[in-house]
């Protein structure tokens, strides 16, 4: 019989769950300059290329029954798969923070108590998820994305519905390439995660793909919202497009409850990957710091810029996952019995370097796919070469 908590059905949830997100629609707004039509046709790139890496690195899992990180041993030993989940807690504690943030800041600006209180709020709702447990979240998480979806169906009719309309004028717009970078790198930053949920599937194949087209679907959506919102409100802040449409109670329960189901992800995988590095901790209650971290650092630190961030997130794990691939499907050539693949440490340092050099290439389909075509060629040259010497 399927495991209940990682059935498709739930995997659907789960994946929706992670797209609705305040972060998203506030990097939507990002794409207003280009305009509807061209800012649309990037966000849709983007995905499709963010979305088609998600599916593989879930896949990789699936096949292999192993977390996102512990996939990583197959093309860098055990030392290269402690050195990608070291990063990838690290990144999580990031983005718990980041969403805990986004959500107070905005939470405020309906029901002003102070972002700090509403923080502490956030975290503590994100505590009680960990708690309950991922297996356990089925009933409370059909209930929870019915909400949002009726609700941000509502958000959709205020922005693009509405009558005020912006006649103010646009800032500069950032490049096409630029703007379909931006739209990878949302589902890239759930590249490391994802596998952490397909893992147990009886179906990884069906899972995988449901799971990356319902996230991709979502995650397109409230990109929309957030472009929308910029272009025919002139707000690029979604709390105060709920408090001048009058949302009030209603955009509260938006923001927090997806806040909590996005970051709710962050920091439970984030005690997955924390176990691979250290195998004594226990996952649950390592999700639990976590969130605390995240909270403290929603409260002391300013994040209301994050494009760097997910610059970052890119660099890393983009050259990781070309590697992970071309190993995986067509090399086939595992190196989890080694301490550490050296050579493919450097293959992926290269990447790394040729990812932030890309950055300042002004090519149409961004730098990702750019970056991921010269990694996998150098992981593909090193396997045949291997082959050839052995």
């Amino acid at each position: 019989m399927e495991n209940k908590g990682t059935s498709v059905f739930n995997n659907a949830l789960i994946w929706f769950g992670a797209g609705v997100s305040i972060a998203e629609i506030i990097t939507g707004t990002y794409f207003a300059p280009l305009g509807f039509s061209r800012g649309l046709a990037a966000i849709l790139i983007g995905h499709v290329i963010g979305c088609t890496l998600l599916f593989f690195a879930g896949y990789i899992g699936g096949i292999a029954r192993k977390s996102a990180m512990e996939t990583t041993k197959y093309s860098f030993g055990s030392w290269g798969s402690k050195f990608f989940a070291l990063l990838n807690v690290l990144q999580l504690v990031g983005w718990t923070g980041i969403m805990i943030y986004d959500g107070s800041l905005a939470v405020n600006e309906i029901f002003s108590f102070g972002n700090w209180i509403w923080a502490i709020v956030i975290g503590f709702l994100i505590i009680l998820w960990i708690v309950i447990g991922i297996t356990n979240l089925g009933k409370i998480n059909v209930v929870t994305m019915s909400l949002l979806f009726i609700l941000t169906l509502v958000l959709c009719k205020i922005i693009f519905f509405g009558e005020k309309i912006a006649d103010s004028a646009l800032e500069e717009a950032m490049s096409f390439g630029a703007a379909v970078e931006l739209a990878v790198a949302m589902p890239l930053s759930w590249l490391p995660l994802i596998s952490d949920y397909t893992k147990e599937s009886e179906k990884p194949f069906k899972a995988t793909l449901v799971s990356s087209g319902i996230y991709g679907i979502v995650s397109c959506w409230m990109y929309i919202i957030g472009m929308g919102a910029a272009i025919f409100t002139g707000q690029s802040d979604i709390a105060q497009i709920a408090v001048k449409s009058g949302l009030g109670i209603v955009g509260l329960v938006i923001i927090v409850l997806s806040t909590v189901t996005t970051t709710f992800l962050d920091a439970f995988s984030a005690g997955i990957s924390a176990k691979t590095v250290f195998e004594k901790l226990d996952g649950k209650w390592t999700a639990v710091v976590v969130a605390i971290l995240g909270t403290a650092g929603a409260i002391l630190f300013n994040m209301d810029n994050i494009t760097d961030f997910l610059y970052y997130i890119g660099s890393v794990f983009a050259p990781m996952i070309a590697i992970l691939i071309a190993d995986f499907f067509i090399v086939k050539r595992d190196s989890s019995e080694k301490k550490l693949d050296v050579v493919k440490i450097v293959i992926w340092l290269a990447g790394f370097v040729a990812y932030r050099l890309l950055m300042r290439v002004d090519f149409i389909l961004g730098c990702t796919i750019l970056d991921m075509a010269i990694t996998f060629a150098l992981a593909l040259l090193w396997g045949k070469l291997n082959k050839t010497k052995n």
